[in-house]
């Protein structure tokens, strides 16, 4: 199949997203493949956001706006998912080829989704990917490093088939690790391309405390069950990366809250002993997706 015979459609959850929504927005319309369908889900905006993509839905018939109430808060991780799956089961095309979860802060290329889709046609096998994440650091543009299978939950590109088989997104903190590591048990490849950029316009983890984002990032790994060893090594190597100690204090914490609240992990044995698997071949340096 041509880039240009692909059918996508996109669900983007937005929460007071007001100073980068447009940017977005503008970025997707002015594609060279545009998507058959588009909705944008408002979770709750006490700012300008549900204005504005209200306005461009009016202009684009593609476009389709849901709102949902205002909880107070912000919800991170869960309530992503579960604006998303919103937006998702409100989809009206059915013949889409693959479905794309976009955040309403990320500016790209107009060849962007055309560049991607020709990533899946070289690999049949790949069943989700998306571009490389940069942001701005003290002037100068930063990539935002990770492991090559993992595609970051701003931008994740899933083929129609590859969706099924994983059953859609797990509604936990820690999805868009789960979903990955879940793909790849089943025999599909994951990754990122390196050469194909999106820039984001707010840097990961700055809508919330640095403290709070590092305790959010370790109850993810508790939640994905993280082997106990790999966590620990992980958080010895992140001693040595800013913020100092701090980094380490709070993905540990994290992880550990989630034992001692007996807080519930994937309900999936299989794919715990996979993940674990993988990590401790990473650790033996044998040939893992962890690398």
């Amino acid at each position: 199949m041509s880039s240009r015979d692909i059918r996508y459609v996109v669900v983007t959850p937005v929460r007071d997203e007001e100073r980068f929504i447009e940017g977005t927005i503008r970025s997707v319309v002015e594609q060279e493949i545009r998507p058959s369908e588009w909705i944008i889900v408002n979770d709750g905006s006490s700012d300008r956001t549900g204005e504005i993509v209200d306005g461009y839905a009016r202009e684009h018939a593609w476009i389709r706006v849901v709102h949902r109430n205002n909880r107070g808060f912000r919800k991170p991780g869960v309530g992503i998912v579960e604006a998303f799956m919103d937006g998702f089961q409100l989809l009206r095309t059915s013949d889409w080829d693959f479905i794309v979860k976009l955040d309403g802060d990320l500016t790209f290329a107009p060849d962007y989704f055309q560049s991607c889709f020709r990533q899946f046609e070289q690999d049949p096998k790949l069943g989700v990917g998306g571009g490389t994440i940069s942001s701005e650091s003290n002037g100068q543009e930063q990539i935002e490093k990770a492991p090559q299978f993992h595609v970051r939950g701003a931008t994740k590109i899933y083929r129609r088939e590859c969706w099924n088989a994983i059953d859609g997104l797990c509604v936990a903190t820690g999805w868009d690790t789960i979903d990955e590591v879940k793909a790849n048990m089943l025999g599909w490849t994951t990754r990122s391309f390196p050469e194909i950029r999106l820039h984001q316009q707010r840097p990961t983890g700055t809508s919330e405390s640095v403290w709070k984002d590092l305790v959010k990032c370790g109850r993810a790994r508790y939640v994905s069950g993280y082997h106990p060893l790999f966590m620990a090594v992980s958080c010895f190597w992140r001693l040595f990366k800013k913020p100092w100690v701090v980094g380490s204090a709070g993905l540990l914490y994290g992880y550990l809250s989630g034992y001692m609240q007996n807080s519930p992990q994937v309900d999936d044995p299989s794919f715990i002993r996979y993940l674990r698997d993988q990590q401790m071949r990473r650790l033996l340096g044998r040939e893992t997706i962890w690398r």
